[in-house]
């Protein structure tokens, strides 16, 4: 199959072929024509896997054979800031040949300029949805026009909280529209959302639910806390990795390992939710022109670095949703390349391991690395299932309540 065989503008086509999109892959071929047919779909697939082009080619077609109006008419609901211009940068790339007006907003940022970026008009606005909510709120949009609405990463959309945001941008949607629910993983609740905001959805599972890229390999290694840094110091300066994304539970953490690579003459940074947005701008642009060996994220930003050719992902910490290793690792192996995923497990934390090789049924297999052996008489961390950690996740489990991140995105 090629792209010119769906029902695509002639500009579209010419968008893809000038950026070297020639076949395109199972989430596409399967999506494509059911949206552009106007059907509701749920689609799980691997990161990586060509979801954003899925639905935003259907969606900029829809747009190129509807009258154009100040107010946006079609939507694109995201998680978090990086996401949201991943998104839209990606609108643009395919939309290049066209007059269509795409724009971005997001919390985190004044709201001033965003305002006025919108008041021109938009046709294609992407947002997260504490910022939408702030936009709606000064009437400077209105989301009645819209005819087509997808939620990109939808789990991560529950996770951060936006229950409550995402009910009230429900009520100011259109009851007759087409909607679309997009991420590489999906729970139970998820299809319990599925019932409230799809009517007789398409539903593609590309890989088995929560499955792995197969072209990444997985390790784990055990080790001392106070030695991982360390540890991934070394291994970057043997292995000659050009870049990698190492990934913390928290922003504190992601600082601190930061400046430890940094001082062992590694250029890092790191990216988190406490970042300006122009600081955050700023190191993925130097992370993307090579200028940065080692990028540092939180899980609140991982969910929109989409870096071509990266090789490496390190799980620095284990993430407390399981679900969240999934999309860390597939920031490499993008578009069927080979990519590494390495893990780092600390003795007394085998619980998050037993959950994450739960989501992705399979194991992964526990080994030393020599002169980073653990500690054996060492005391394991302190039990963690009464710790706060342990409770947000069972809060999870009963309904989504635990929150993490900046729900204004």
């Amino acid at each position: 199959m090629r792209f010119d065989q769906f029902a695509l503008d002639d500009r579209l086509l010419a968008a893809l072929t000038a950026l070297d999109y020639q076949t395109p892959t199972p989430v596409q071929a399967e999506a494509i024509p059911a949206l552009l047919d106007g059907r509701d779909v749920m689609a799980g697939a691997q990161t990586g896997t060509g979801k954003t082009a899925a639905f935003l080619l259907p969606m900029l077609q829809r747009l190129l054979t509807t009258p154009a109006n100040k107010q946006p008419r079609a939507l694109v609901l995201a998680p978090t800031r990086e996401l949201a211009q991943q998104v839209a940068s990606n609108a643009r790339q395919l939309a290049a040949n066209t007059e269509l007006k795409i724009t971005a907003v997001y919390g985190g940022t004044n709201l001033g300029p965003q305002i006025d970026l919108v008041k021109p008009g938009v046709d294609l606005l992407v947002a997260t949805p504490g910022r939408l909510l702030d936009l709606i709120g000064k009437r400077v949009i209105s989301l009645k026009q819209v005819a087509m609405v997808v939620f990109d990463e939808a789990d991560r959309i529950l996770d951060l909280g936006f229950k409550e945001e995402i009910r009230q941008v429900r009520s100011q949607l259109p009851k007759q529209r087409q909607t679309a629910l997009f991420s590489a993983t999906f729970d139970d609740s998820m299809f319990e959302f599925s019932k409230r905001v799809l009517t007789e959805p398409l539903r593609l599972q590309l890989n088995e639910r929560n499955s792995t890229a197969a072209k990444i390999e997985q390790k784990l290694y055990v080790i001392d806390a106070e030695r991982k840094a360390e540890f991934v110091a070394h291994l970057i300066a043997k292995q000659q990795w050009p870049q990698l994304i190492a990934f913390t539970r928290t922003k504190i953490g992601a600082d601190e390992l930061a400046s430890a690579l940094c001082a062992n003459g590694i250029n890092a940074a790191s990216i988190h939710g406490d970042k300006t947005q122009s600081a955050r701008d700023k190191v993925l642009a130097e992370f993307k022109q090579g200028q940065l060996c080692a990028l540092i994220a939180t899980d609140v930003a991982a969910r929109g670095i989409d870096i071509q050719g990266l090789d490496v992902v390190i799980n620095y910490d284990l993430p407390y949703i399981a679900e969240d290793y999934v999309h860390r690792i597939g920031r490499c192996g993008r578009a069927g390349r080979e990519g590494l995923a390495l893990s780092l497990l600390c003795p007394g934390e085998e619980y998050l391991l037993e959950e994450i090789e739960a989501v992705i049924g399979d194991r992964l297999g526990q080994q030393w690395y020599p002169g980073f052996e653990p500690d054996l008489t060492k005391e394991p961390l302190d039990d963690p299932r009464n710790s706060r950690a342990a409770q947000k996740r069972r809060a999870k489990k009963r309904g989504r309540g635990g929150r993490t991140g900046n729900r204004r995105g």
